[in-house]
């Protein structure tokens, strides 16, 4: 009997022949199907023939370029991790990335071991986010829950809902800092114990990510997101969540 191919599929869009090939072979070595796509266009009909578990980009891509294709991706298969690739320095290009929902990005050039070791951690939220909304059935009903305003986190399906019962669209890695802020309700967390525990990296004094995280997940949770009254600012400290 012939056994599924269970191994996460890894999805590279990058221009540049040589890299897609190094990649390939990297990640294959390492326990995972690699598919590789040269451009935006071809990524997008891979994806329609098999939704990848992750995607890599890059984001300076002759035609359709990475943030393009990445909040395609998004809106369309919310539950797929991204990872992408910037040139060193490139800040706006890294922002806007984290703004449209990708999970982590990486400056080139890069260190392969700490891009697979990056993927293998965003693929820890991933894989179980998407697993989890294909078997939920629309009666069934998860006993962890928490409330957020006028949303509701789902623990075990790693999922939002809004008042009215609809799905809410966030990435893993905005799962991921809600269940931290709700293991940790009215305790302010700094940057530091923020980056550390949600997103299992280290941050430096430029890095914005978790403003522009909290900043998205302002504009689904809260009445006002420019009065914010569930993730609040804790001046000269980070933010803390207030249960309603």
């Amino acid at each position: 009997m012939v056994q599924p191919d269970t191994r996460p599929v890894v999805m590279v869009v990058d221009d540049e022949p040589e890299l897609r090939t190094l990649l390939g072979e990297y990640f294959v070595r390492h326990g995972f199907e690699v598919r590789a796509a040269g451009d935006a266009a071809a990524a997008r009909l891979m994806v329609d023939e098999r939704v990848p578990d992750l995607a890599i980009l890059d984001v300076n891509m002759p035609g359709e370029n990475g943030l393009s294709l990445a909040r395609w991706l998004r809106e369309t298969h919310p539950h797929i991790g991204l990872v992408m690739l910037t040139t060193a320095g490139e800040s706006v290009d890294r922002i806007v990335g984290l703004e449209l929902g990708a999970d982590d990005y990486m400056p080139k050039p890069f260190e392969m071991r700490e891009l697979l070791a990056r993927v293998r951690s965003v693929l820890r939220r991933v894989v179980p986010a998407a697993a989890g909304a294909a078997a939920a059935a629309p009666a069934a009903a998860s006993t962890k829950r928490v409330r957020f305003g006028a949303c509701d986190l789902d623990l075990d399906q790693r999922r939002l809902f809004g008042a009215e019962g609809q799905e809410i669209e966030i990435s893993a890695a905005e799962f991921d800092l809600l269940a931290l802020f709700a293991r940790h309700p009215n305790r302010p967390l700094n940057r530091d114990q923020i980056m550390e525990q949600a997103h299992n990296r280290g941050w430096d004094v430029f890095d914005r990510s978790i403003d522009l995280r909290i900043m998205r997940l302002r504009r689904k949770i809260e009445r006002n997101p420019d009065k914010p009254e569930v993730l609040k600012t804790v001046r000269n400290v980070g933010y803390v969540f207030v249960p309603t």
